[in-house]
């Protein structure tokens, strides 16, 4: 089985971080939202990875290799970005006739990814939402068999949302029902959905189980990636960076502090990641995201968002600062 991970978006919900770094690739809880898919997926037993990329590739492909040495990975180019249905048809030749395990690039799951590989059926990952139309939306009978899948519905049949995670076994078939939509440009919200492929499927008998997730982390907004990141930060127990590591500063758990870092006359926490090599110095920092080769003077940031090689002097309260970023509030 190979595992397609779709991560060729541009992540316009989350700039001006993603001006400079691909939304995977943002760090989450010590770690990288890619890492921590791409992690549980080998830990379920997938060694085969195929990844599409596109904005900012490189640094995609750059980090899967120098991280993920050991994998075998493929890489393919969506130049334009028409919707994850078109992604994911550009990976029939490496794929061919095997089963995949699709997961988007941009969201979380927690589940049992051992039973869903073993799964004698294709299977959609489910979670029950209190407004579904923001989502894919599955439809299910009595047998629990999907009968019906809706990209972003105005009136929802159903509460269960699509979360991003497909296990196919009639490969050939899918990538037939992606093939005639895009000949017959049948596009739902502008695009080709993977979504309306899936209902393609349904319509000519394939059966479609589904598949239970226990939790669902959406990283697409700042707001849902802080929260995230602090969900995470509790899971993980990070807390391998004990107070008297840094001078005359408070730590309080959860937090990451990557290596490298200087932080002295501060108070760090609760749930706050920071990147390497950043230097913190007279600040007080929770429930925030500090990227790597950051520097902050004298500041006291809550829910905030600052991405690498920015550079921030003076008080301030809330803020989603982008890479290469100098700030003076002095």
């Amino acid at each position: 089985m190979k595992a397609i991970i779709p991560v060729a978006g541009a992540g316009t919900k989350l700039r001006p971080h993603t001006y400079t770094q691909p939304k995977a690739l943002i760090p989450l809880a010590g770690r990288t939202i890619l890492s921590i898919i791409i992690d549980q997926l080998v830990e379920a037993g997938i060694n085969e990875f195929v990844f599409v990329i596109g904005y900012l590739g490189d640094k995609i492909q750059h980090y899967v290799q120098q991280k993920y040495p050991h994998l075998t990975c493929h890489f393919v180019q969506q130049n334009s970005r028409e919707g994850t249905g078109h992604a994911i048809l550009l990976t029939r030749q490496v794929v061919q006739d095997d089963e995949i395990l699709i997961v988007l690039g941009d969201t979380i799951c927690e589940g049992n990814f051992q039973e869903l590989i073993a799964a004698p059926v294709s299977m959609l990952g489910l979670k029950k939402v209190d407004d579904p139309r923001n989502f894919g939306v599955a439809e299910l009978n009595e047998e629990n068999n999907i009968v019906r899948v809706v990209e972003k519905p105005q009136i929802p049949k159903s509460n269960q949302a699509l979360v991003g995670v497909y296990k196919i076994k009639e490969t050939p078939q899918l990538y037939d029902c992606l093939e005639q939509n895009i000949l017959h440009q049948k596009k739902s919200h502008d695009e080709f959905q993977l979504t309306d492929a899936l209902q393609c499927m349904i319509e000519h008998g394939v059966t479609f189980k589904t598949f239970k997730v226990t939790n669902w982390f959406d990283c697409g907004r700042k707001d849902t990636l802080l929260e995230t990141n602090a969900i995470l930060l509790s899971k993980y127990k990070m807390d391998n960076n004990p107070a008297q590591a840094y001078e005359n500063t408070i730590i309080i758990p959860p937090v990451s502090i990557a290596e490298g870092c200087s932080i002295k006359n501060s108070i760090i926490g609760p749930n706050v990641a920071i990147g390497d090599n950043t230097v913190i110095n007279y600040s007080i920092v929770k429930d925030s995201i500090i990227g790597s080769f950051s520097n902050l003077y004298e500041v006291v940031l809550k829910s905030s968002l600052i991405g690498s090689d920015a550079n921030i002097r003076g008080l301030s309260q809330s803020l989603n600062i982008g890479d290469n970023t100098e700030i003076d509030l002095g």
